[in-house]
């Protein structure tokens, strides 16, 4: 029996980019059910995703971070696999929810993650760099729900996962996406606004993954 797919997309000010990631998974046959998570926005993500048919709107009225956005998207429903996709990407497409959706699909991974490909060298750069820390992924609802602290993990979600799977010998499958990139943050912010941003961001990842990694548990 076909199992159910959710794609889950946490976005935080992605007014400009969030139709055309509803669009692609609009126009996919794999999945069934798409639940848009605004992140406390700021701007008109949300209008720009009502203007959708068929889509779950969760607005969160204060930012939780990535990890917090994903658990009020899993709470939404009970689907048995979950894509996760961030909310600005550029060049989306159904070849790609397909290449993420399928090895989980077909039980040769509990997790599939997406690694940029040809697409902008910055980001394939980044990714090739940290892979562990890509947005995009497909996994059994079963891996999010072990994630004890999975609403405090705000932007160390990924480290999280990679970590569980490394430590349960899970098997974790990289999907290549060719022609796939996303907006970086010094574009939609300027430079150094973008930069702090980035730097905040790596600095919750951080925090996150020294708390983990220091838990007597």
């Amino acid at each position: 029996m076909k199992m159910e797919v959710a794609a889950i997309i946490p976005a935080f000010n992605e007014e400009k980019t969030i139709g055309d990631v509803i669009s692609a998974l609009k126009s996919s046959a794999d999945v069934d059910r798409v639940i848009i998570v605004s992140d406390g926005s700021e701007d008109e993500t949300v209008s720009a995703a009502m203007k959708y048919k068929d889509v779950e709107i969760i607005e969160l009225l204060d930012n939780r971070g990535k990890g917090g956005a994903i658990k009020a998207g899993l709470d939404r429903c009970e689907s048995e696999i979950i894509l996760i996709l961030d909310a600005d990407l550029i060049g989306l497409g159904t070849k790609h929810i397909e290449a993420l959706l399928k090895p989980v699909q077909e039980g040769r991974a509990l997790m599939s993650v997406g690694i940029f490909e040809k697409g902008r060298i910055a980001t394939d750069f980044a990714q090739k760099m940290a892979p562990f820390l890509s947005g995009q992924r497909a996994l059994r609802r079963n891996l999010l729900e072990n994630i004890s602290d999975l609403d405090l993990s705000r932007f160390g979600i990924e480290v999280a996962l990679h970590k569980y799977v490394e430590d349960n010998g899970i098997e974790a499958e990289a999907v290549q996406l060719p022609d796939l990139s996303h907006v970086m943050k010094e574009e939609k912010l300027g430079f150094w606004k973008g930069l702090l941003a980035r730097v905040k961001m790596y600095w919750e990842i951080f925090k996150y993954v020294t708390r983990i990694n220091t838990d007597p548990k």
